[in-house]
């Protein structure tokens, strides 16, 4: 035990709880084999920490205990309720001889757990969106509001998923393991949506008083890195690229507290070593010649970060990158994304015929980039009338802070 004061060890409570409590959470679900178990065991494990290290100090080995502790708790509350419910010939896993032995507690296996996490979770015997929605609120902790903001969901929508996803797994005794070869190509894809749903919440909240969740996108980051390592494959590697590329921004995303635009950020604030590691992926990526999405979308941000300057940005080659992902997944969000791209190049009456064909089908209006995309552009144009409607609509939907407040500036300086 490592001692302290009372105040110093309850924020290092805190701080493991928000840095270490998804793998926590992970290990206990491989030793209990139940996800409610395992979530209960978490919470009773934190509050036996809480009640605990400030009389007996720091463990030496925070993340060890607390899964020992939760464990433990759990077996206690198995007891109990099998001495009342009890039927013949019943038996709990977590009960038997030898099951979850603690000495597989370390920082490899708990990596591995998560890795496990998720596959479980992407199980082709569940649909596609609960698939995404239990590995978002298992592995990364996400609330159900935060995963229906990025469904366009509502909150009991996605509760309704999480809980029926779980019963599947534990009635249809899907394993907890990561599956062989065959099987971990079959679910990839949904394991890649699911990092990357979590990246971008991550690098740009939906709601809140900051527009990146940096543990977020942090996590998202790992679990990229952990999925290259056991499976490299092209568009995971694309993914991790695309990840670093983006982040390498955050540190320019803000000043004295505004969201500033990517033509205005000052470039220097750029992190050149993680783009240098993003750019290297990048290129392996490519060297596959099995191009994906994710790797498309990598190579959009390495033409942004091997600009000097915003005039430097080669906007015909992302308007040609975009060409080619609207080929491999077609969708409205890309095609906003390109005729933003087009009005760089082509001025912005070329884009905003792009943009407002889009809305015209009926697709993204609630969406807020597009709003927000039109505002802009309309702006550009000189059609301040038709700005100021798309940049009140852009502030309908905001809900994160200062992309408010940088809605509500231009709106303003329109007069």
């Amino acid at each position: 035990m490592i001692d302290g004061n009372d105040n110093t060890i309850k924020a290092r409570l805190e701080s493991i709880y928000r840095d270490e409590s998804r793998r926590v959470l992970a290990t206990l679900i491989r030793l209990l084999g139940d996800f409610d178990l395992a979530e209960e065991a978490l919470h009773d494990a934190f509050h036996a920490a809480l009640k605990q290290w400030p009389r007996d100090g720091l463990p030496n080995h925070p993340r060890a205990w607390l899964v020992s502790a939760g464990r433990f708790k759990a077996i206690d509350r198995l007891r109990r309720d099998a001495r009342f419910h009890a039927q013949p010939g019943e038996h709990t896993p977590a009960l038997e001889p030898g099951a979850g032995d603690p000495a597989a507690i370390d920082d490899e296996g708990v990596a591995d757990d998560q890795l496990r996490l998720i596959f479980t979770c992407c199980h082709s015997a569940l649909s596609p969106e609960a698939q995404i929605a239990l590995t978002l609120r298992t592995v990364c902790g996400l609330t159900t509001e935060e995963i229906a903001r990025a469904f366009l969901l509502s909150a009991p929508t996605v509760a309704q998923r999480i809980v029926r996803a779980k019963a599947k797994i534990r009635d249809a005794g899907i394993p907890y393991e990561v599956p062989p070869h065959k099987q971990r190509q079959e679910r990839l894809d949904s394991v890649l949506t699911v990092i990357y749903l979590t990246f971008n919440e991550g690098y740009a909240a939906t709601a809140g008083p900051t527009p990146v969740r940096i543990d977020l996108a942090n996590e998202a980051i790992r679990l990229g890195e952990l999925l290259v390592e056991l499976l490299p494959d092209p568009e995971a590697v694309g993914l991790l690229a695309l990840m670093l590329l983006q982040i390498s921004r955050r540190h320019a995303r803000m000043a004295d507290g505004e969201l500033v635009m990517l033509e205005d950020q000052d470039r220097e604030l750029w992190d050149r070593p993680q783009i240098q590691r993003g750019t290297q992926l990048l290129q392996q990526a490519l060297s596959a010649r099995r191009v994906g999405p994710y790797t498309i979308q990598a190579a959009i941000a390495a033409v942004h970060a091997e600009a000097g300057t915003a005039a430097a940005t080669d906007w015909r080659q992302i308007v040609g990158l975009y060409d080619v992902l609207l080929r491999l997944t077609p969708s409205p969000v890309v095609e906003l994304n390109r005729a933003v791209a087009v009005a760089m190049c082509d001025g912005a009456e070329a884009g905003l015929v792009l943009v407002e064909a889009i809305l015209a089908r009926g697709e993204l209006t609630d969406y807020l980039p597009a709003h927000a995309a039109r505002a802009d552009l309309c702006r550009r144009a000189g059609r301040n009338d038709d700005s100021r409607v798309a940049y009140e609509r852009a502030l309908e939907l905001a809900q994160q802070e200062p992309e408010r407040r940088y809605l509500a500036q231009r709106l303003g300086e329109l007069g």
